[in-house]
């Protein structure tokens, strides 16, 4: 099974990230499951929401303690919630940032991860040149499926479209594909560095 868990705040489609990414998983045929994490929170306040996905029925039900994967929508929170809590060394982390791990003060932090598996990706630009408003999920889905593999960008523009049909989910379709394709190339110059 691998779980992923996505932090950001309310507004920036944390949920609707992670029912995106469990829609492209049972496109794909394998079982999925999605869910948030809230209580009474308002706009701009940290949600998290989390993603199953499994080639066997999920019967796990619980929040995902010990993530596979991590998409941070804000990185804005890296520094307020304990964000990596429960993610090993092995696992992955997705930050919507421009910024590097350096500047973003966790060089440390993602130096013991396998090459690939720590990656920044300016989302919310990338959806603002496309979409016209800075919402990073769809672009980071498109990033997510470059990184781990798990999903093919395909399945998450299918799931895209489906949730924002007509030309807005033209638009996030087309940031998902431009942060799919910048992950791919940088690890394709890191191959041949």
């Amino acid at each position: 099974m691998f779980q992923v868990r996505i932090h950001g705040r309310g507004g920036q489609g944390v949920v609707s990230a992670a029912e995106m990414l469990s829609v492209a998983a049972f496109d794909e045929g394998r079982h999925a499951q999605a869910f948030p994490s809230f209580g009474s929170e308002r706009m701009g306040a940290p949600v998290m929401a989390f993603c199953r996905i499994d080639d066997r029925e999920i019967r796990l039900r619980e929040p995902v303690m010990n993530p596979d994967a991590l998409i941070i929508q804000d990185p804005t929170l890296l520094h307020q919630v304990d964000l990596f809590s429960g993610l090993p060394d092995t696992g992955y982390v997705l930050i919507n940032s421009s910024r590097s791990f350096a500047e973003l003060g966790l060089a440390d932090f993602v130096r013991p991860f396998p090459p690939g598996h720590v990656c920044t990706v300016a989302a919310s630009e990338l959806a603002l040149a496309h979409v016209g408003r800075p919402l990073p999920n769809a672009a980071l889905l498109g990033a997510f499926a470059a990184m781990t593999g798990q999903l093919g960008i395909e399945s998450v523009a299918l799931a895209i479209r489906g949730r924002f049909p007509g030309r807005t989910g033209e638009a996030n379709v087309a940031a998902a594909r431009a942060a799919h394709d910048s992950v791919r190339s940088r690890a394709a110059e890191a191959t041949h560095a």
